[in-house]
């Protein structure tokens, strides 16, 4: 039992949620496209909502499996280089010696081999037997999106270690996540969604430069070479304000410009945690008190996704 929990505990279960909510976004935005133009979608029929499709929740599964398998290769690159040798807070696996890398190892393995099941049934289904270009480039998608979520910290040229991790995350969580599920079920695409897209990548970055902010000292000492190390904290600071206030100036810009009824600005109710967060990164003197804002911008992300999802 102590060994299962070890496990949901390296998979960081709170993470979870901000890495769906780009796939919520883009299938709703996909939804309303179909509903639109009188569109056929794979998998959803007239009188299902697409969340109610096999093809929504496998996208689901599938951004799940990246996560945990990211999670995993940054529970091991970190715990083999030593980096979490004097953490505070939150306890990694390797570093605790709870599971051990070869252990750890094999979890990657398992959880890579079956991400990569998934991604190619739901390739598939999406595009079948028809659209062999498409089906290729997202088959390539799913290698990089694997390759990516281990060498953030493993291997000698981990990309986390030299301030990289921003535009990895900014990539995947939302414009691969946003606009590859939207094309997933639409098979089109259109300038505005890079406005959503760019919203969820926004705060999606925000929680990792959170997560850096709060490990500053420990990934300095380290030599782990995150934006924040490199920025300085006061620095950083600013460019959290500025993830969080551009991405929700990009979400009110795509509800502007496809405006409707005044209920499509309910996910405003989302935006008053982060401003609350802004205030609280720009009072802080004491980088591990961040650690409780790491989850509340997580969870204020999912909540904007799921109201804009449903009010689009």
């Amino acid at each position: 039992m102590k060994k299962v929990k070890a496990w949901f505990a390296a998979a960081r279960l709170r993470t979870l949620p901000l890495s769906v909510s780009g796939i919520i976004v883009g299938a709703s935005l996909g939804n309303t496209f179909a509903n639109k133009a009188n569109l056929e979608l794979p998998g959803v029929n007239s009188s299902m909502h697409i969340w109610q499709s096999g093809l929504f929740w496998l996208a689901i599964l599938v951004t799940v499996g990246f996560q945990v398998l990211s999670n995993f290769a940054n529970d091991y690159g970190d715990g083999v280089r030593g980096t979490d040798a004097k953490r505070m807070g939150e306890k990694r696996m390797v570093a605790s010696g709870i599971i051990s890398p070869k252990q750890m190892k094999i979890g990657m393995i398992i959880t890579g081999t079956i991400t990569f099941f998934l991604a190619t049934v739901l390739i598939f289904m999406a595009f079948g037997n028809q659209n062999f270009v498409i089906s290729f480039i997202f088959f390539n998608l799913t290698i990089v999106s694997i390759i990516a979520a281990v060498k953030y910290t493993v291997g000698k040229k981990a990309y986390g270690y030299s301030g990289l991790g921003d535009i990895f995350v900014f990539l995947f969580f939302g414009f691969l996540s946003v606009l590859g599920s939207y094309y997933l079920f639409t098979h089109t695409l259109n300038w505005h969604l890079l406005l959503p897209a760019i919203a969820i990548g926004c705060f999606s970055t925000a929680v990792l430069n959170l997560n850096n902010m709060r490990d500053i000292e420990n990934d300095a000492a380290a030599k782990k070479h995150t934006l924040v190390v490199k920025l300085g904290s006061i620095k950083a600071k600013k460019y959290h304000a500025f993830l969080l206030f551009f991405g929700m100036f990009c979400a009110i810009i795509y509800t502007v410009i496809n405006y409707r009824e005044p209920m499509q600005f309910v996910y405003l109710i989302a935006f008053i945690p982060f401003l609350l967060n802004i205030k609280t990164v720009f009072q802080n003197k004491s980088p591990m008190l961040l650690d409780a804002e790491l989850k509340k911008v997580a969870l204020s992300t999912f909540l904007f996704a799921i109201l804009f999802s449903i009010f689009i």
